[in-house]
């Protein structure tokens, strides 16, 4: 029976790791062939991959061209391994889009009244005009966002026109996802284009979202008539060329947006197919946006300036600097860290936890993004914050940390802020005109909402077990 979408098959294994490994290298390889070894190198790649993530940041800082390489290289190794097993039987997964079947489709008009202007839930109320004005400047005091993302929701409140975006269609892969933007934008009277697994539980949730908004949802549906929740969706696994066909076949223009989401190697697949339909629909049409949520937990070159906060920090009286030189002698110097010890301007905020198959589901969307900027596509990636998702605190470590990480000036934000807060980024950047040719991590960090992972004083992962055993304490009180 055809499985979709598939991870290469080698001598009889789809072994997530030796992928993971190879496509590294090959983002790694043209600049330095040592480190790309290196990765191949890496026996235990579920606990060993940290490194080599970090090093294909380093790799890019010294030029464009750089960082612009190493995203190419990396997609190409990514395309030239992943498969489809369909009907055909088993092929090359970028070749394999061609001749899907178009799906019907349904559209869902809701019956709310469109908000005209920008609110965000914040701590059970609704925060708008100066009151919003006024947290935004919260967050850039306490370091929970970079100045340049508490400017853009300025820009979006000063111009509360721009929230009407039926002047195109914003396509929503993972519809039902926490942090996307749906729910926010069919109350902004927009139109949505809503794809996720064919879960009647799930659609029944977004279906509500639709009717009780002002906007339109439109959907594909597997069979007509019958109720929309058990039509409803596609498994863009094993469905992909009929979602292609699908999304080809709608009217423009369209914002492709990957808010996608799975466990473990899944994860991996769904993000490759979503990089195939990316690639498939940018060769057929010239009307197409992308837009992307990047995770903070990961690697990014940051600011000089983030640095001199975090190292000032570093410097100030504080129950933790009292406690550093002995928690890191009793540690062996793992614990309180400096977050830039050295010269090169890196917040290394990656979670062991969630795995290489994650990390690497995440840097191919910000190599999708690099690659596509420099061939003109407008595109829009923001880091979002930290945030209490369903996916985050089903991982008990996790979710535990997150409880305590306000004690390490890390600021975790519900979801119904969060993807109000991202939402209206995505608008921003719709709406304004992106500088040309800046340097691929630079368009990375602009307008930032990382918590205060990349400002706090402490490396993230040095504090993570300190995080643990405060957010258990408080869990206990």
């Amino acid at each position: 029976m055809p499985t979709g979408v598939q991870l290469p098959d080698v001598d009889g294994q789809r072994s997530s790791s030796a992928f993971g490994r190879a496509v590294v290298a090959d983002a790694l390889r043209a600049a330095d062939p040592e480190a790309a070894r290196a990765a191949l190198s890496t026996k235990d790649w579920r606990s060993g991959y940290l490194p080599h993530f970090r090093h294909l940041i380093e790799i890019g800082q010294p030029s464009y061209e750089a960082a612009l390489t190493s995203a190419r290289d990396g997609l190409a190794g990514l395309h030239e391994r992943m498969r489809y097993d369909g009907a055909e039987g088993e092929r090359p997964l970028i070749g394999a889009l061609a001749g899907g079947t178009e799906l019907e489709t349904v559209d869902v008009k809701g019956e709310g009244d469109r908000e005209t202007e920008l609110s965000l839930p914040f701590r059970g109320e609704r925060l708008r005009g100066d009151a919003l004005r006024r947290q935004l400047d919260r967050w850039v005091e306490v370091g929970s966002l970079e100045p340049s993302c508490a400017e853009a929701v300025r820009l979006v409140l000063d111009n509360p026109d721009w929230l009407d975006l039926s002047d195109r269609q914003v396509v929503v892969l993972g519809a039902g996802a926490e942090m996307g933007p749906l729910q926010a934008m069919l109350r902004w009277g927009g139109n949505l284009v809503g794809v996720d697994l064919p879960r009647p539980d799930l659609w029944t949730r977004v279906l509500g979202v639709a009717r009780a908004g002002a906007g339109r949802l439109t959907v594909p549906v597997r069979t007509a008539g019958g109720e929309l929740e058990d039509s409803a969706g596609v498994d863009l696994l094993t469905q992909l060329p009929d979602v292609a066909a699908w999304l080809g076949g709608l009217a423009g223009p369209l914002v492709l947006g990957n808010y996608v989401y799975a466990d473990g190697v899944t994860n991996l697949r769904v993000s490759a197919a979503v990089d195939a339909l990316t690639v498939d629909l940018l060769g057929h049409r010239t009307d197409v946006a992308l837009s992307f949520l990047a995770t903070p937990t990961d690697v990014f070159a940051v600011p000089v300036e983030v640095v001199e906060a975090a190292r000032a920090g570093h410097g100030k009286r504080s129950a933790l600097r009292a406690m550093r030189l002995p928690l890191r002698a009793v540690s062996g110097g793992r614990l309180l860290v400096p977050n830039y010890p050295g010269d090169e301007p890196v917040c290394d905020s990656l979670v062991p936890q969630q795995g290489p198959n994650y990390a690497l589901a995440k840097r191919l969307q910000r190599w999708r993004a690099a690659v596509a900027r420099d061939a003109g596509v407008d595109v829009s990636l923001n880091v979002a914050p930290p945030t209490r998702t369903r996916s985050v605190v089903k991982n008990r470590l996790l979710a535990t940390a997150y409880a305590g990480a306000r004690r390490f000036g890390v600021e975790v934000f519900e979801p119904a802020t969060s993807n109000v807060l991202m939402a209206a980024l995505l608008v921003h950047d719709l709406r304004t005109t992106a500088p040309e040719r800046i340097h691929p991590f630079a368009a990375e960090a602009a307008a930032a909402a990382h918590g205060g992972l990349w400002r706090q004083p402490y490396s993230p992962r040095s504090v993570l077990g300190l995080a643990v055993l405060v957010g258990v304490g408080g869990s206990r009180t």
